[in-house]
């Protein structure tokens, strides 16, 4: 076995989602070496969950009664092609170090979150989408090829050529199908490390669509921040956001390190419904101020919340529940009830996001987007009144036909998942046997 035993030993720990609003004690594994896990002995009879950066922000990165393998030991940058721009790195590299290489040397990822702590093999079991989903895809349609890890099969080789239907279950698979060792990934060449990014104020959300419609073809990336507190002829107010590559300028890895700490959980009223009504109109009326074109680091465009270290904590100690769908254009009137719905309500979300996914496909199973309109609120937990409130919005989402992100859930129903994902059967055929998770057991209990 590689590495020392102190490396490998296993150890009991706290996984707690990036909600912050379930918590487990479980067995932990920290391999630095895939090797420790491809020849540890009992490895092959052994439940398994494995995680990354714990980006999740529900119970999918949480263990029922598996051992939690942490993989970010597994960060190695293992070889490059530069004639195909192929990077092959260990699963545990995260998008800040992946970045951090290869921005000096004019790449890029093709897709990035809105975070880029998350690991590359993260990033393949969430299919993450960025905000360039028109013309780049999600983050899977990157990737060419990746190492699996599986109770039954040992270690599997995995491309679209060799292995399709196993490169589709794992891709947006929630890490359900064995533990992903190393993937590959093709990066995409850059001119600068800005962008240039035009804000647009909107004052509805027939303004929103007209403007996501219009960008479409015309800027490499878009999204926008939605007020969810405004009502009337303000509904879905906003300030979109359009941006590409700037032409010209250097290629500097921005905003090293983790960023300004949140050193304690913030008290109940920094998000009371007045503290985030009050926000959002500060915010909509500083964008209108500022509206226009200006060049901007990639860390300030793509990953704003970054900037502070744990900003999950200003919801309190009792968490935040964060709610992702996406609806079919045809049904796009469907987030305007749902906004309409998160206003009258005596909750808010200062974190409102609106974008447009385009028409490429997802490669995997359970990919998340799909063409349409996907909207993204934060609402500290409070409880049954939080779930309630998440269920109405459930029931105008089902009815619109659409889905639920699993990586955003903590509380979707088994009825909910299966609606939105229709190839969910043929992904549990190829769920590894001793995989799982929590959610994983509430959709299949």
């Amino acid at each position: 076995m590689t590495g020392s035993a102190a490396e490998t030993a296993p150890v009991m720990e706290t996984a707690t989602s990036w909600g912050r609003t379930e918590r487990v004690v479980a067995l932990t594994l920290h391999p630095v070496f895939a090797s420790e896990l491809v020849d540890r002995p009992g490895a092959g009879a052994m439940r398994r969950l494995p995680v990354g950066l714990r980006r999740s922000y529900g119970t999918t990165v949480l263990p029922e009664d598996e051992v939690v393998l942490d993989l970010t030991g597994l960060d190695r940058l293992v070889a490059f092609d530069p004639e195909t721009r192929i990077l092959k790195a260990g699963a545990g590299l995260s998008l800040d170090r992946l970045m951090r290489w290869s921005v000096p040397r004019g790449l890029f990822p093709a897709t990035v979150p809105g975070t880029r702590f998350v690991t590359l093999g993260g990033a393949v079991a969430n299919d993450v989408h960025g905000k360039n989903h028109a013309s780049a895809g999600s983050f899977g349609r990157a990737v060419t090829g990746f190492t699996l890890l599986r109770s039954d099969r040992g270690v599997v080789r995995v491309d679209r050529e060799t292995e399709p239907e196993l490169f589709a279950a794992t891709v947006g698979g929630l890490g359900l199908t064995g533990v992903i060792l190393d993937v590959s990934l093709r990066l995409v060449p850059i001119s600068s490390s800005d962008l240039m990014v035009e804000t647009v104020p909107f004052g509805d959300f027939a303004d929103f669509l007209a403007l996501s419609e219009e960008s479409l073809g015309r800027f490499e990336h878009s999204v926008a921040w939605v007020d969810c507190t405004a009502r009337g002829a303000r509904l879905g107010r906003g300030l979109f956001e359009r941006a590409d590559r700037a032409e010209t300028g250097g290629l500097v890895p921005h905003d090293p390190g983790r960023g300004v700490p949140v050193p304690f959980d913030a008290p109940s009223m920094a998000m009371s419904r007045a503290a985030v009504s009050a926000f959002n109109r500060a915010h909509y009326a500083r964008g209108r101020r500022k509206a226009g074109r200006v060049r901007t680091p990639y860390a300030a465009f793509f990953h704003p919340l970054d900037g502070l270290r744990d900003w999950n904590r200003l919801y309190g100690r009792n968490g935040f529940r964060q709610y992702q769908c996406v609806v079919p254009n045809e049904a796009a009137e469907a987030v305007a009830v749902m906004l309409d719905v998160v206003s009258g309500s005596d909750q808010g979300s200062f974190l409102a996001v609106l974008k447009r996914f385009g028409p490429i496909p997802g490669e995997g199973m359970l990919s998340f987007p799909m063409p349409g309109v996907t909207l993204a609120l934060d609402f500290r937990n409070d409880g049954a009144s939080t779930l309630a409130l998440l269920d109405r919005l459930d029931a105008i989402v089902r009815e619109a036909r659409g889905r639920l992100y699993p990586a955003k859930d903590g509380r979707m129903s088994p009825a909910m998942f299966r609606a939105g994902y229709p190839a969910l059967e043929d992904f549990t055929r190829r769920v590894d046997p001793l995989c799982g998770s929590r959610f994983w057991r509430r959709m299949t209990a």
